[in-house]
């Protein structure tokens, strides 16, 4: 009972940052604390659904053939609009609790309605390759990253590394599915400063 107490406050005392394991976002990486240096380089996906099935073939062995360059590509998947699961399920439960027939009308339409938006948004999603360095040479990090983005593009791949603004968004897609904010703060409330002569 006490080391649970003793690592509640230590929880309370750590800052949003340490929490989620981010220790600095920097030009073209997420330093963490203690899971490397994450750099991530941003895929437009391909629309699969027009492609032959030879074509889809090209594009997995295409694939396969960037991940047998480099052992240490970690892939991701990411919504990168919000999601309406949470408020689909609320209308679902107070459908289900609704006695008066017209406000059961309404939730309904207002479910339809969530539902055409999630349709619409449901190739929104955002493909990430991951390179995680641990104790590279700052001058062999560029070169390095280089070839990466190098070897996806000869591939077919439309790539970019991300930069700060491209993982603060990220970051804030994946915490709290805000896809609104146009420029994101390093520090809650800074625009609010205003720094004297």
């Amino acid at each position: 009972m006490r080391k649970i107490t003793e690592k509640n406050r230590a929880r309370e005392k750590a800052s949003t940052r340490q929490l989620i394991g981010a220790r600095a976002v920097t030009d073209y990486s997420l330093v963490t604390y203690g899971q490397g240096e994450l750099v991530y380089f941003m895929v437009r996906p391909s629309n699969i659904s027009v492609l032959s099935e030879a074509s889809v073939g090209a594009r997995i062995y295409a694939l396969m053939t960037v991940l047998k360059g480099v052992a240490e590509i970690e892939m991701l998947c990411l919504n990168s609009r919000e999601s309406f699961e949470d408020n689909k399920q609320f209308l679902r439960i107070r459908m289900e609790r609704e006695q008066n027939p017209m406000v059961r009308k309404l939730l309904e339409k207002d479910q339809t309605h969530l539902d055409r938006i999630q349709v619409q948004m449901a190739t929104a999603r955002e493909f990430l390759i991951l390179i995680r360095l641990k104790g590279e040479k700052e001058t062999e990090v560029f070169p390095y990253l280089s070839r990466i983005e190098k070897s996806l593009k000869e591939q077919g791949f439309s790539v970019k590394r991300a930069g700060r603004e491209d993982i603060k968004r990220i970051l804030a897609v994946y915490y709290e599915q805000n896809v609104t904010t146009e420029r994101f703060e390093d520090f809650d409330g800074e625009r609010w400063i205003i720094l004297g002569d």
